[in-house]
């Protein structure tokens, strides 16, 4: 294996750890909205899900998109000072588990890249004190 191939490796790696973490943000912003109420006459807060893509140098962030599929939670509050005419409250779109899932899902991703970074520091080292001797 040549070194640029070690360093295209560690260089993957730190875009696959940088699109994890900013995943894990998204995902914690989800989390800290799930119980959000709606204000009359607006919208509720929207799960947002990070778009990535596969590149020539590595991965890419695409961006963030709301989740228009899910509906919103509506929950009988009547003395709610947001509930409507009927005594409902519009919630957010997020299920607490699913993000907890996805956080889960997204940190064993980074760990991976991490180790993945490791592994190829290691092997350029190692080459690199071939080269000594």
């Amino acid at each position: 294996m040549r070194i640029g191939s070690l360093a295209d490796a560690m260089r993957y790696s730190t875009t696959g750890m940088t699109a994890e973490r900013f995943r894990m943000d998204t995902i914690s912003s989800n989390l800290a909205n799930a119980n959000s109420v709606a204000r009359p006459g607006e919208e509720g807060y929207r799960r947002r899900a990070v778009v990535l893509t596969a590149s020539e140098g590595g991965v890419r962030i695409d961006g963030v998109e709301k989740d228009m599929e899910r509906d919103f939670q509506m929950k009988y509050e009547p003395g709610h000072p947001f509930a409507d005419a009927k005594g409902m409250v519009t919630m957010s779109n997020i299920d607490p588990i699913s993000e907890m899932v996805d956080m889960i899902g997204a940190s064993r991703a980074y760990e991976a890249n991490i180790a993945a970074f490791n592994s190829a520091k290691g092997m350029m080292n190692s080459a690199l004190q071939i080269g000594k001797a």
